[in-house]
């Protein structure tokens, strides 16, 4: 009796009392590996543009309010473009597109007051799309993990649970104890699926939230730059 006491004591303590990540990944297939480490990847990238795009952003916006707050208060708008607007400053290159087509408009012995206005406000409304698909363009990767992670996961523990059910077939024993492990593993797979996508969905959200509202900012002063141009071009 105390033998046996000794085997049960034994074989408790050797039993897995909680959730191993690393052996759930080590003892996997082949395939769910590979479609792990993709995912894990992903989510590190995903991350990685979170990270990076919020310290640019921000750059961005404080770079840009620090020009405009001293671009209306400038006599000389070009002599304070030519000395404020060569550094990395959306509002700058806005406010260049539109300051190269009021010379472009004005260099003609006849000046076209209505086809100039509307040249002007063309290439600056150009210079606000370009900034904003500039800021947004690696949001892309964002939406795809988002959309297709929980789906490569799925991949992941559909195999999972074939290679399962092949095991019981090659050993003829249907048990719990057989499918468990397997199971466990191919699951493993989507829960890594959904740790990278859910991050990069409402990172996605978020900060394209946030391009929306800055391309909003550029555009109000294109709006209000053009109405000074225009004023100009009348006089």
């Amino acid at each position: 009796m105390n033998a046996l006491s000794l085997l049960a004591a034994a074989s408790a303590a050797g039993a897995p009392t909680h959730l191993n990540p690393v052996k759930l990944f080590l003892d996997a297939d082949i395939v769910v590996q590979v479609v792990m480490i993709g995912l894990i990847l992903a989510s590190i990238w995903v991350w990685a543009i979170i990270v990076s795009f919020s310290l640019r952003m921000a750059g961005v916006r404080k770079r840009s309010a620090a020009y405009e707050q001293d671009f209306w208060k400038a006599r000389d708008i070009e002599a304070f473009h030519a000395e404020r607007g060569k550094g990395d400053v959306a509002l700058g290159r806005v406010a260049e597109a539109g300051i190269a087509e009021w010379r472009r408009s004005l260099s003609g012995k006849t000046v076209d007051r209505e086809g100039a206005r509307q040249r002007i406000a063309t290439v600056m409304d150009s210079a606000v799309a370009q900034e904003a698909d500039g800021l947004a363009d690696r949001l892309n990767f964002l939406a795809t993990v988002g959309s297709v992670a929980p789906f490569v996961g799925l991949f992941g523990t559909v195999w999972g649970i074939m290679n399962s059910f092949f095991q019981i077939g090659q050993q003829q024993n249907s048990s719990l104890a057989v499918v468990a492990p397997g199971i466990s593993e191919a699951l493993f797979a989507t829960a890594i699926g959904l740790f990278a996508a859910i991050p990069a969905v409402i990172a996605y959200n978020r900060l394209s939230h946030r391009v929306n509202a800055f391309e909003a900012v550029l555009q109000r002063f294109a709006d209000r730059f053009q109405a000074t141009l225009s004023r100009q071009l009348e006089g």
